[in-house]
């Protein structure tokens, strides 16, 4: 009967705290209490919900109060420093004092393992370099009539919509400040991405939001009004997300704000659909026959795709319509699967896509097999937050890196995990007036541009303590991983990197070029006929 002692003990406090009341007043917070234990209880009694609730009455409700806290007491009480799901105490604290212009040197030691598998480090010259500035930068587009000048590091893919006014307002005046770019995310252009005059990637998505017909097909006219924007840069085609490949997305009716229906030229009253698919291409031939068609209509800027891989087929076919067609994108940003979302499926966060090592090198491989490396540049993005990481990443391959939740902790993020609740503590994820208005976008901006200029800086300095004057030397030999607790291993030597050309004639000795780079096909997504063969042997 334990199970059932709070609810009775409330039930026999009950008469005794009102017998009290009656000479002691004080005691009608006794009343209070055990009146509203009592008709918790028997609520619990009565109700045929919850097992649990009848099983435990009052007692079951301590257990969903400290379960629904349970995150933050894991981030504030329990994680570790070093514990970067999603990410560490120490990434976020580091963002946190390069954003306020803090000291963000460390005493005494490193908190990590030098002897711990999967250690990495960058190796040190005896001839470092001084270099004189941190604007390192990306020339992308060199033969387009209006080539965009990128900085090493940019605010990645993050929507109207999944983010507030507020913090649209802070990141886009914060990337004006710091000359670098602001992505869009596929919700369009909206009046807050225009307001501070910051340098725009605008990203079209399935749905074509700014740029659709009534039925939500692309729209060339609508698409020339917002491309020819001196703010927009270069246009991003969003073929799929590294935190939901492959899925679309739906935001319900009652969520579609007149801000948003003007923004995405979606009807009000109505779910706003982003298809998993594109409908203005169903090839990898057509798709870059868009591209083409973009940079023509868009006044000649730059025009590519972002992807996360997965079949890779799928991506072969891609360059092989490169290759036959020498209709070439501009750049590519691949997206790892770590990347980060709104909202997404547990099973597509968890278990779908490449991660961005993998992702990034698999593209890098390809276009260089195929003597393409040096007409399309590379941008990178998932989990990305300081100077080692974007040196390591461009180690791997990337000319550039993206970054999205670096740059919400930068405007104030604290890992809550409600961005998919409309409840975010901090304005940032969040539609809420009452809440994203106190977000003072004027000292968010200078946060955001403070982390961008400090980790540049950051940047500079490893180069320098290398021995190198750029970021575009940094190669795949300069980064060191533990792969034992007695075996060091350069990333050159832990990956199978192509030779120039090793594509145009022979199939080389690397696995996912040898199964399939010759079945992919550039008139088609569709699985090779032994894939397409193994998947019908199923069938019953």
């Amino acid at each position: 009967m334990h199970r059932y002692l709070v609810y009775v003990l409330a039930l026999i406090l009950l008469p005794v705290s009102l017998a009290l009341a009656s000479q002691w007043p004080a005691w009608y917070w006794g009343v209070a209490l055990f009146g509203l234990m009592s008709v918790l209880g028997t609520w619990d009694v009565l109700q045929r919900r919850s097992v649990l609730r009848r099983n435990y009455p009052v007692l079951a409700h301590f257990r969903y109060g400290f379960e629904s806290i349970g995150p933050e007491i894991r981030q504030y009480f329990v994680q570790s420093d070093l514990e970067d799901v999603p990410f560490s105490r120490q990434q976020r604290q580091l963002i946190y004092q390069r954003s306020r212009n803090e000291m963000d040197v460390v005493p005494f030691g490193t908190l990590r393992s030098a002897y711990a598998v999967d250690y990495e480090w960058i190796n040190h010259s005896l001839s470092p370099t001084s270099i004189p500035h941190h604007d390192f930068r990306v020339v992308i587009g060199a033969d387009c009539a209006k080539p965009y000048s990128a900085s090493v590091f940019n605010i990645s893919a993050m929507s109207f919509g999944s983010l507030s006014a507020n913090a649209i307002r802070a990141l886009n005046k914060g990337a004006q400040l710091g000359n670098f770019y602001h992505d869009t995310g596929e919700g369009s252009i909206s009046p807050y991405h225009r307001e501070q005059g910051g340098d725009l990637v605008w990203e079209l998505g399935s749905g074509y939001f700014g740029c659709r017909d009534e039925n939500g097909r692309f729209s060339e006219e609508r698409f020339v009004e917002n491309a020819r924007l001196e703010q927009v840069k270069m246009i991003e085609i969003k073929l799929s997300q590294g935190a939901k490949p492959g899925h679309g997305g739906v935001l319900p009716a009652a969520k579609v704000s007149a801000e948003i229906s003007q923004t995405r030229g979606v009807p009000m009253g109505v779910d706003c659909v982003s298809p998993s698919k594109h409908s203005a291409f169903s090839t990898p031939v057509e798709l870059l026959r868009f591209v083409a068609r973009l940079r023509e209509l868009s006044g000649g800027k730059p025009v590519g795709f972002k992807l996360a891989i997965g079949h890779p087929w799928e991506w072969f076919g891609i360059a092989k319509a490169m290759q036959e067609t020498g209709l070439l994108p501009d750049y590519i940003v691949v997206d790892g699967a770590e990347g980060g979302t709104g909202a997404a499926p547990a099973e597509f966060i968890d278990h779908v896509g490449v991660p961005m090592n993998e992702a990034l090198i698999l593209v890098h491989n390809t276009l260089v097999g195929l003597n393409l490396r040096d007409r399309v540049r590379l941008g990178a993005a998932g989990k990305v937050t300081s100077a080692f990481e974007i040196a390591r990443t461009i180690a791997l391959g990337a000319d550039w890196c993206n970054a999205g939740r670096g740059f919400m902790f930068a405007l104030g993020c604290i890992q809550s995990l409600s961005c998919h609740n409309d409840k975010c503590p901090t304005g940032i994820a969040t539609q809420d007036p009452s809440r994203w208005r106190h977000l003072e976008p004027v000292d968010k901006a200078q946060r955001v541009f403070r982390y961008h200029e400090n980790t540049l800086r950051a940047l500079r300095d490893l180069l320098g303590a290398a021995g190198l004057n750029d970021p575009s030397e940094l190669g795949p030999e300069h980064i060191l991983r533990r792969v034992s607790p007695v075996e060091i291993r350069s990333l050159s030597s832990l990956y199978r990197y192509l030779a120039p050309g090793e594509l145009l004639n022979k199939v080389p000795e690397h696995v996912v070029f040898r199964d399939y780079w010759a079945d992919a096909r550039s008139d088609s997504f569709n699985p090779p006929s032994r894939i397409a063969a193994l998947r019908a042997s199923k069938e019953r």
